[in-house]
């Protein structure tokens, strides 16, 4: 997290010394991208039709794809003799689907979150053992929570992060916390797996999660999760900012909140809460 200050830094590409030239693309890498684009064209095709279309040498395309198979990006048929799209290729392409989905229909909600609220509205997914933040509508406050998109924070000290280990069980939270272990960032981290296990037992029973200083002194944030049409959390939103404008007071009536904008993306995207759960 970082404030307002520390968003007026320069971002962008790094420093570079001498004239600023554009990357070089790997070659490979750009060889492959164009082989699998051709593959997503056609339903299927011989390797040397791909060798010709793509204008790549056969001994060259075949070493692609060969490995775009290994990782499962594309299939051969030992009876036709021809390639085709992976079904690792669908997963990979649905989850740019989901995550531009959820973030296309969360937008207005979060906006509408943030007014209300008065606070930076953040929307974040989980991928290993980190969040990941793919969307926010800040504040027009001066001091202000910012997450710039893509950036990872840790799942445990997250109130996103939270929101989202709340649907595990307590034996995989137990198992996320042996592999990744709990590092304590300030003095309120919930740095030991029982007690971070029985604040996540609070977690589902109020609905919504709270980081109460936990990753950044000075700052809390509030979340819920987001649920698929399988009842199944795929992401969360939050409302965060500092503990000034979020004193122990506010905290009771901007939970709620967040819960009924989550609820809301949730059916925006055809979703639905799990069973037991409104």
């Amino acid at each position: 997290m970082a404030t307002e200050l520390e968003y007026k830094k320069t971002r962008g590409r790094p420093r570079t010394t001498g004239l600023d030239q554009p990357a070089a693309p790997v070659q490979a890498l750009d060889r492959a991208l164009v082989l699998l684009r051709e593959l997503a064209r056609t339903d299927s095709a011989n390797l040397t039709e791909l060798a010709q279309r793509t204008n790549v040498a056969p001994s060259t395309t075949h070493r692609l794809l060969t490995t775009m198979q290994a990782h499962g990006v594309a299939e051969f048929d030992e009876t036709s003799q021809n390639w085709m799209i992976g079904v690792e290729a669908f997963r990979i392409g649905s989850s740019f689907v989901r995550r531009t989905r959820i973030v296309e229909a969360g937008r207005t909600i979060m906006r509408t979150l943030m007014e209300t609220s008065g606070e930076t509205a953040n929307m974040a997914i989980v991928d290993g053992g980190d969040v990941v933040f793919i969307s926010q509508v800040e504040t027009h406050q001066p001091i202000r929570a910012f997450f710039r998109p893509g950036e990872r924070g840790p799942i445990h000290a997250s109130g996103i992060g939270k929101a989202l280990l709340a649907e595990y069980t307590d034996e995989a939270v137990k198992r996320i916390a042996d592999g990744n272990g709990l590092p304590a960032f300030t003095d309120k981290t919930l740095s030991g797996p029982e007690d971070l296990i029985r604040d996540l037992e609070e977690v589902r029973r109020r609905g919504w999660s709270l980081d109460d200083e936990e990753r950044n002194l000075g700052m809390r944030c509030i979340a819920a999760a987001i649920y698929n049409e399988h009842g199944e959390a795929v992401a969360g939103v939050s409302v965060s900012g500092p503990t000034v404008r979020i004193p122990d007071e506010r905290i009771d009536e901007l939970g709620p909140q967040v819960k009924q904008a989550a609820a809301e993306i949730t059916r925006s995207i055809g979703g639905v809460p799990p069973s037991g759960r409104t």
